[in-house]
């Protein structure tokens, strides 16, 4: 009942280059909406940042800094609102057919946390709503570690971006992804889910990429005398995962989900609205090298926050770059 986007038809892609995680995405038929999972090869640590006034989420109450059991097999992104959670039945199903999973307490059941956020996509007329557990379970299988689709995929099938003049103005949204190295602390990658109130721009060249059109076709930059004007009312949603082989400990990495809704901010304007449900991840795949030597207190999630900063930026101009416009 479902249809995966792989990357094997024709859709852009990128390489993942950040060892230990696998990506999926699952679209649904008719290409309205869908499911995107990140699959670490262990429970990883994992710290969550919520700005946006109108979250949707999956058990990120147990990801502040804080935590005890702040650890996830997996991080998933989806349509649908509060009826994309069902994703993370779909997603728990597949993993633990796969042996995932600790056995908590000395309990003999297998346990395997997962945590996500959904985007609002619902359709415009009232009708059957997709489900989403056969999409999560669908996103797991078709999970890849050496290459990812972007664009119109997975959980930004049906994302829309620029609702600041109303829905039927907008343009649409996506998927994108973007990685880098950075000398002696591995890899970073980021994937982020555009689907918002503001208009998207390019954060190199300030051009503007995506937003609401004007009469002519041509992008209405957003300011402030625009906003909450519409008669539909703009919901929004941005949803973002970073991922680090630098070893941080959980202040650290809360440090590298708030830069990277820093990122979000210099391509998204405006963001952390009260419609939209913006929110990061960060997550850490311990490298193996130990942790890094630092000059004073933090500077290695400085660092490390400052490129996935720009990593954030430039996933969400390949987010729009990579639909038709």
């Amino acid at each position: 009942m479902t249809r995966t986007m792989r990357g094997l038809r024709g859709e852009s892609t990128r390489p993942v280059r950040v060892k230990g995680i696998r990506i999926g995405h699952s679209t649904a038929p008719d290409g309205s909406t869908g499911v995107t999972v990140v699959l670490f090869h262990a429970p990883a640590p994992v710290v969550v940042d919520v700005r946006g006034g109108a979250s949707c989420t999956y058990d990120t109450a147990s990801l502040t800094v804080e935590a005890t059991f702040g650890r996830r097999w997996a991080i998933f992104f989806a349509g649908g609102s509060i009826f994309g959670l069902d994703a993370g039945r779909g997603i728990r199903t597949a993993l633990l057919s796969t042996g995932a999973g600790v056995r908590p307490f000395q309990n003999p059941n297998r346990v395997v946390q997962i945590s996500g956020a959904t985007l609002f996509d619902l359709p415009g007329a009232e009708g059957p709503i997709t489900d989403y557990l056969p999409l999560g379970f669908d996103a797991v299988a078709h999970a890849s570690g050496s290459r990812v689709a972007v664009g119109r995929v997975g959980a930004g099938a049906g994302a829309m971006v620029g609702k600041y003049l109303g829905r039927a103005r907008a343009m649409p949204g996506g998927t994108g992804y973007a990685s880098g190295r950075l000398p002696g602390m591995g890899s970073t990658c980021a994937l982020v889910v555009l689907n918002s109130v503001g208009a998207i721009r390019d954060p190199k060249s300030g051009q503007w990429l995506a937003g609401a059109r004007g009469p002519s076709k041509k992008i209405v930059p957003p300011d402030a005398s625009r906003f909450g004007r519409p008669r539909d009312v703009a919901r929004g949603t941005n949803l973002v995962l970073v991922v680090t082989e630098t070893s941080l400990d959980r202040r650290g990495l809360y440090r590298l989900a708030q830069q990277a809704h820093d990122g979000l901010a210099r391509a998204v304007v405006p963001s952390h609205t009260a419609t939209d449900g913006d929110v990061a991840f960060a997550a850490s795949i311990f490298d193996r090298a130990g942790p890094v030597r630092e000059r004073y207190p933090g500077a290695t999630a400085d660092r490390v926050g400052a490129y996935a900063a720009e990593l954030v930026a430039e996933a969400a101009a390949v987010a729009v770059r990579s639909t038709p416009r």
